[in-house]
């Protein structure tokens, strides 16, 4: 039998399961002090490698017969590459105005942005909402004020595993991240070209899939 290595939030809901089950998932939220949607990977992973049963209208249950083999080979094989899809992107001289048109005509969630192929921030339809409210100019303003500047963008790259790309967007309550490259200058990094992004959709399209195939 393979071993798994949980995260230390999965542990914890393996010993809440054993000491209150049967327990459902908004008992285990209310303890975690958690909503449900931040579960939901979680519980899904632990009922999918056996660890956890999923009683219908009953809750949740310890399995003293973890099956890990498969579906932990399966779930530690998936690459970001093989998960992301194509990141709307734009400049950082681009007027918060043009950027709103570009993010409802592509329907997305996060706009990220660049400066000479760099990746130097991003920004949330939040972001657009709170600056809407100020009442200021969007036809004159560049995204460069509102947007979160880098460092302060947590990002992935294709070789890393799916999974931890999947807990990181949980972890950071964010809607995207960007999957980038290293530009290097010599033997030192110049900055990110970013080249894909995995988003909450991506993750959700993977879970369907894993059902389908496991």
């Amino acid at each position: 039998m393979n071993n798994i290595k949980l995260s230390q939030r999965q542990e914890e809901i393996i010993k809440l399961v054993k000491d209150n089950e049967p327990i459902t998932s908004e008992q285990l939220a209310s303890k975690l002090n958690l909503t449900r949607a931040a579960l939901r990977p979680d519980l899904a992973i632990l009922t999918m490698t056996g660890i956890l049963d999923a009683k219908p209208k009953v809750g949740y249950i310890y399995s003293q017969k973890p099956s890990y083999s498969a579906i932990n080979e399966y779930i530690k094989n998936i690459k970001v590459e093989d998960i992301m899809s194509k990141p709307v992107v734009v400049s950082e001289s681009t007027t918060v105005y043009d950027a709103i048109l570009d993010l409802f005509l592509h329907d997305a969630g996060t706009l990220f942005v660049e400066n000479n192929g760099l990746l130097v921030g991003a920004t949330s339809r939040k972001d657009f909402l709170k600056f809407a409210m100020g009442g200021t100019d969007m036809h004159k303003v560049p995204i460069g004020i509102i947007m979160t500047r880098m460092p302060n963008i947590i990002v992935v790259h294709k070789e890393d595993n799916a999974y931890d790309a999947a807990c990181k967007i949980i972890e950071h309550e964010v809607d995207s991240l960007p999957v980038v490259d290293k530009v290097m200058d010599g033997n030192k990094i110049d900055g990110l070209k970013i080249i894909g992004k995995v988003s909450k959709t991506n993750v959700t399209k993977l879970f369907v899939k894993m059902g389908k195939n496991l």
